[in-house]
């Protein structure tokens, strides 16, 4: 091995490491630690890149890095409680360019810094353009054949990442900052990371969110199901090991404060708690396996981290299992085709704290396999068989169609409850908004319950075409309605949808009506008294109130009685609208 130079040995003692905390984004549980480099000016360099450039044209890039890595390894065991974390460790990509690169090294110095090899990640990024396209491959296959984890750093930036992905399948995908910023308002950015996010977890690949800095771009980057979250929001990256926590409280409140009761409740009654199988088993193991467990048709296979990787089919195995010379074929060790990792099934896995809806929808994708892995905290937890999972769909169906308005087909009163309810609970600022349809009645009276049910209808479809998806909707009853949603600052662009959707009514409401009663702006019908009266056109009005942070002090009855009084003040208003805020 090529030993540095004196100088680079006093620029290396310079040199020093930050790390910054990677969390599980489900639990707020620390996952890892990723090591950054930091006092490159103090070195000489003008960036922490020139550092590894100057290396690379002094052909010394993979001493240096080496040398590094040592020093690394050796302030990360200074974290307390290493041990149960890994380390993200960023190589570059031109590695494999320099003579004296060889195998083993890493391992020597794990073992002499007392780390386990599953404790290290090692991050690959296309940063460099590179004479030999193919480096990027080879390095990421060598570091994955050892046994290390792999991480695709900056994953969307550069122009080979979704071949990287199908050739080597690395165990994560960092998604860059720059599909991250203000994503929790920009619908472009939700659609791709949403789609690059679906596509790893189809693979089996963990998604980290790199760069979350608001509890926003934290919360979308959850709900979309990045399994791993990194920036500045959860902590700074940090040279004072001991800075390095193992929960963080701002973290766990947030996940608590954005809790929805029932998201998952019933996933668990559905779950399998199937004993796994280590990826490194014999094939005696597995046939005793077996023989133990003889109605167990999946066995979950998981790596020495206890995180599923595949399925082990017994129906695939089992021409083997039940004759001697099967038998004897499985347990020669000699032949290629007695290993374990030939009889093993892709099968995709799944945080527990995912949605139900996320479930479905991988379940949905890949509607021909056996089922879907559970981890919890980066873990194995159990399966879900195909079967439990139709029965769970099915479960679903009913309950959404119970709790639908039969004429709307929109969400009913208690899941309307059940939304307001959560939007006190959670951290992100909310409007919430009833309509309530004025003169409704003597319509009906006059026109017939068939028309009245078409006015309802009519409303219905113009609130569900006119708001956008992000929006909750939903049929109280008779007619009345709400709507809500999640809002930036400004509320103006709100209130000007809100608008709209009154005056969109006004006028398609009134093709409903006579010429003769178009023209005369009113109809004559009794009123609840029983009297004659003169009754306006149809028109609606609409109640709402903006919810900010210190919501969670408010209870749902409160806020339902503060809509409620709005209604009556927003049918006395000329714009038929009434507007308050909770702060």
């Amino acid at each position: 091995m090529k030993k540095l130079s004196q100088i680079w040995k006093e620029r290396l003692d310079i040199l020093d490491i930050a790390f910054q905390p990677i969390l599980n984004i489900n639990t707020g549980e620390i996952y890892a630690v990723e090591a950054l480099l930091r006092n490159h000016l103090d070195a000489g360099f003008k960036s922490i890149f020139d550092v590894f450039d100057t290396t690379y044209k002094e052909n010394i890039l993979y001493s240096f890095d080496l040398a590094l890595r040592e020093k690394t390894f050796k302030k990360f065991t200074q974290i307390k409680n290493y041990d149960t974390m890994k380390l993200f460790y960023n190589l570059d990509n031109r590695l494999f360019d320099m003579p004296n690169f060889s195998s083993g090294n890493t391992n020597a110095l794990l073992k002499e810094c007392n780390i386990r090899k599953e404790n290290i990640c090692f991050e690959i990024s296309e940063r460099h353009e590179i004479a030999d396209k193919s480096s990027m491959e080879k390095i990421l296959q060598h570091y994955k054949e050892e046994a290390f984890y792999i991480a695709i750093d900056d994953f969307g930036v550069g122009y080979s990442g979704y071949k990287l992905l199908f050739d080597s399948t690395p165990d994560i995908i960092k998604i860059d900052r720059y599909f991250l910023q203000n994503i929790d308002k920009d619908i472009k950015r939700k659609l791709m990371v949403k789609s690059i996010t679906q596509l790893a977890i189809q693979l089996g690949i963990d998604v980290l969110a790199e760069g979350v800095e608001t509890k926003e771009e934290y919360l979308i980057c959850k709900e979309m199901g990045c399994t791993l979250v990194q920036g500045y929001f959860v902590q700074y990256p940090t040279k004072k090991s001991h800075e390095i926590e193992r929960n963080y409280k701002h973290i766990s409140q947030l996940l608590k404060d954005s809790k929805r009761e029932g998201n998952n409740a019933n996933i668990k009654e559905y779950i399998q708690k199937i004993t796994p199988i280590q990826k490194s088993s014999a094939m005696h193991e597995v046939v005793e396996y077996f023989k133990k467990n003889k109605n167990i048709p999946y066995v979950p296979i998981v790596n020495k981290d206890n995180k599923p990787i595949a399925i082990l089919v017994e129906a695939q195995i089992k021409e083997y299992l039940y004759s001697p010379y099967g038998i004897a074929i499985l347990l020669n060790n000699e032949k290629e085709n007695s290993k374990l990792k030939n009889f093993t099934t892709y099968c995709p896995s799944i945080d527990i704290n995912s949605d139900i809806s996320m479930i479905i929808e991988l379940f949905s994708n890949n509607s021909d396999g056996h089922g879907i892995l559970i981890i919890k905290n980066s873990r194995y937890y159990g399966f879900l068989a195909s079967k439990d999972i139709i029965q769970m769909i099915n479960k679903e169906n009913l309950m959404t169609a119970r709790d639908q308005n039969p004429l709307t087909k929109m969400p009913g009163n208690r899941v309307v409850e059940s939304y307001i309810t959560q939007s006190i609970q959670n951290s992100k600022p909310t409007l919430l908004c009833y309509y309530d349809l004025d003169n409704f009645k003597a319509f009906n009276d006059i026109y017939g319950f068939r028309n009245g049910d078409r006015i309802i209808q009519l409303f219905a479809d113009i609130i569900s075409k006119k708001l956008p998806n992000s929006f909750f909707k939903g049929h109280i009853g008779g007619d009345d309605f709400f709507v809500g949603s999640s809002i930036e600052e400004s509320h103006e662009k709100y209130v000007k949808q809100l608008k709209n959707i009154i005056t969109t009514f006004e006028d398609n409401a009134r093709e409903f009506y006579s010429q003769e009663d178009k023209q005369n702006g009113f109809i004559i019908t009794k009123d609840r008294a029983g009297n004659q009266k003169k009754f306006p056109l149809l028109t609606v009005s609409a109640s709402v109130l903006f919810l900010h942070i210190n919501k969670q002090s408010y209870h749902s009855s409160c806020v339902n009685n503060i809509l409620s009084l709005q209604k009556k003040t927003a049918k006395l208003e000329r714009n038929h609208l009434c507007i308050s805020s909770l702060l």
